[in-house]
């Protein structure tokens, strides 16, 4: 399947290290990171969406509150914004939750690219898709490079090229001086263990200096603070570190608005932020492909309007009253969405919830 990204194409990588960089054995970075290509920054806006997708991970569930949660570690946990959880759950985002609450979940997110063997970023979603032998096999919240152009997560095809449990970090020149300038201790590099940033699992990419890797601050997961690297709770990268070898490809996209068609007639959008400015191509582009795509009329519009307004970042069902099927597919780990509604009590462990519902 041919993919269209009228506008854009890779930016050139980064060469950002941070939090979220570089292990000590990984190849020599430069030390200081420089900024992005200049013509990143004046990229026009989005000309055409990528194809219409056909697939949706995640789903709707009720989580049983413990001990210690709040919107924001749940939020960051599920890939859901904590404001949006707590506005949709009758509350605000400051509320305080307690043992025994129940908080409905919609961690609903469009699959924008399949493949074989494939490590999908998509930057405005905040999340991770792998792909084992065209299925997908895990689909996980990140976090991602600041919206500054100096500390931007880079966009195109890589490789894995290093794999590294217990990795070192050594802290480069640049985050030294940040760190010196906001009144932090500098130290030149962080040994393995509790206080690493990289956390237990390091997969180095064929882009210069930036990587994908745990964290020893899970609730940051879900979130635009690093510097240029992908950032994964320790439950996901661990599963996804397992799963994946040397050699294996991706590709890191750039796709703040999807739609997709599941299998069983519904239609869904995708509305995220576009968080490094490069333009969405806004309700027209999404008229246009639905129109390209012959499901114009099946859409509700004024629906799909709202969606695109509010940049929720969740996958919406915007079909047309009259046009709603109804109904699950007959295997919904396999077929094209995986919505479910489920009961689950757990304190932070994404891996209880992924056991009960379809890859994610």
């Amino acid at each position: 399947m041919a993919f269209l990204f009228v506008a854009l194409t890779a930016t050139g990588p980064s060469s950002s290290l941070s939090p979220d960089a570089n292990p000590t054995a990984a190849p020599a970075p430069s030390s200081d990171p420089k900024p992005p290509h200049a013509a990143a920054a004046s990229a026009e806006p989005i000309a055409t969406l990528p194809p219409i997708a056909h697939r949706i991970a995640g789903g709707e569930f009720d989580f049983i509150v413990v001990d210690g949660n709040s919107f924001t570690s749940i939020g960051s946990r599920f890939g859901e914004s904590p404001r949006i959880l707590a506005r949709d759950n009758g509350k605000q985002v400051t509320d305080r939750l307690h043992t025994g609450d129940t908080i409905h979940i919609d961690d609903r997110h469009i699959v924008p690219v399949e493949g074989s063997d494939l490590i999908e970023i998509n930057l405005p979603q905040r999340m991770l898709f792998h792909f084992e032998s065209g299925r997908l096999s895990g689909a996980y919240p990140i976090a991602i490079g600041q919206p500054g152009v100096q500390w931007r997560t880079p966009i195109g095809a890589f490789k894995v090229i290093q794999m590294r449990e217990d990795p070192a970090w050594r802290v480069p020149a640049s985050i030294q001086r940040e760190e010196e300038e906001q009144g932090r201790e500098v130290v030149d590099e962080v040994e393995p263990g509790p206080d690493n940033p990289l956390g237990k699992y390091w997969i180095g990419l064929s882009f210069p200096v930036i990587g994908i890797h745990g964290t020893n601050h899970p609730i940051s997961v879900y979130s635009y603070r690093t510097h240029g690297c992908v950032r994964l709770h320790p439950d996901d990268i661990e599963a996804l570190f397992n799963a994946v070898d040397l050699n294996d490809r991706g590709e890191i996209f750039y796709l703040p608005l999807m739609l997709a068609r599941l299998d069983d007639g519904r239609i869904f959008l995708e509305s995220a932020r576009d968080i490094y400015r490069k333009g969405t191509g806004g309700i027209d582009a999404v008229r246009a492909l639905a129109q390209a795509g012959g499901i114009d009329t099946l859409i509700d519009w004024f629906r799909a309007g709202e969606v695109v307004t509010d940049q929720e970042g969740i996958a919406r069902d915007v079909t047309l009253k009259s046009q709603r099927a109804g109904g699950t597919p007959a295997d919904p780990i396999a077929a094209t969405t995986s919505e479910r509604t489920r009961t689950v009590a757990t304190g932070a462990s994404r891996g209880l919830i992924a056991a009960a519902l379809p890859p994610h």
